[in-house]
């Protein structure tokens, strides 16, 4: 992309210093996984290619020195055809870049880290008013590159992003070739008998699941207001922000995610959304968890159905109990017990 050189080299080099910020809030195993992958995606490689270890480990020697280089360095503007643009300033970057056929994005993640990426434009639709913009080849990103986020109003939806996350997620269940919901979401794809084909069934049918589920994004956000983002914009607490990111979570999918693919009857995506169902939320919601259990055993939705009515009216109490009251929210946070919906 020459015409596009020196933007892709200012958004890289973003990408560079929240690597260089925030790697070290990764565990080291998450790391390692989370590095494999961004070389593969850097040296342009298979989704399945299986690198050679020695090579990876000097490639992050080399990444690791470069973002210690980076120390004192400040956030690299974007040079557009208006002037330079700040990098955080999405809706002002795209609509120049939009007509063009890119895609850009930039946000704050999970403990505040930020994530950039310049991509090509694959696709821009409206679901119930709200934009939804796909990315397809990724020409720039760091080292977290997130599926799906919810970017102001408008949904963005990394397509290639989301191919890559599914690889690395179905390598680790191989190597543990459990039962469960992933095993049965696999079988409906015809995982046994062409691997690579059904992971890219896979990854073209649920990127309707990550859309419903930004779209529950969008639907709790309007109902908690800006008294939910001033409670997450609050800083050092991890706790509290990782706990308030699963009840948001659970919240959206009882919004919108769950009632749609029940009301569908959608049997592969639900099993793709219970195989992500896991960690804090699925401790938080147990009800749901043994809801799956009823369906499988009985060929019926309607304990799901129940769950998700249930949880529906719980999340949003939780939430709105939490976006009041930052010493309730806290209090929730250090005893998660406290908000399980059993």
């Amino acid at each position: 992309m020459p015409a596009f050189a020196p933007i892709l080299a200012a958004v890289q080099a973003n990408c560079h210093l929240s690597d260089a910020r925030h790697a070290q809030d990764l565990t080291l195993c998450n790391y390692l996984l989370a590095m494999r992958e961004y070389f593969r995606w850097e040296h342009d490689l298979p989704l399945d290619a299986v690198p050679a270890r020695a090579e990876v480990a000097r490639w992050i020697a080399e990444r690791e020195a470069l973002w210690e280089g980076l120390a004192g360095s400040d956030w690299s503007p974007l040079p557009l055809g208006c002037g330079e643009m700040d990098p955080f300033d999405v809706g002002a970057v795209n609509a120049e870049l939009v007509p063009q056929g890119l895609l850009y994005g930039a946000g704050r993640g999970r403990f505040g880290k930020p994530h950039f990426f310049l991509a090509r434009l694959a696709g821009r639709d409206t679901r119930e008013g709200v934009e939804v913009l796909e990315a397809g080849c990724e020409y720039a990103r760091d080292i977290d590159a997130a599926p799906a986020v919810l970017q102001g109003g408008t949904i963005v939806l990394r397509r290639e992003a989301f191919q890559r996350w599914l690889w690395l997620t179905v390598e680790a269940w191989d190597a543990r070739t459990s039962e469960g919901p992933m095993a049965a979401a696999l079988q409906a794809y015809g995982y046994a008998n062409e691997r690579a084909r059904a992971l890219a069934r896979m990854a073209d049918a649920e990127r309707e699941t990550l859309i419903l589920h930004e779209l529950g994004e969008h639907a709790a956000g309007r109902l908690l207001g800006e008294a939910w983002e001033a409670l997450m914009a609050q800083a050092g607490d991890r706790r509290l922000e990782i706990t308030a990111r699963a009840v948001r979570d659970l919240l959206a999918d009882t919004l919108v995610t769950l009632p749609t693919l029940v009301d569908r009857g959608a049997v592969p995506s639900l099993h793709f959304w219970f195989a992500t169902f896991a960690g804090l939320r699925r401790e938080l919601f147990p009800r749901l968890a043994a809801a799956r259990g009823a369906w499988v055993e009985s060929g019926s939705l309607e304990a799901i159905r129940e769950a998700v009515e249930a949880g529906r009216e719980h999340w949003l109490r939780v939430a709105g109990e939490m976006a009041a009251d930052g010493e309730t929210a806290r209090r929730y946070a250090l005893e998660t017990g406290a908000i399980a919906l059993s």
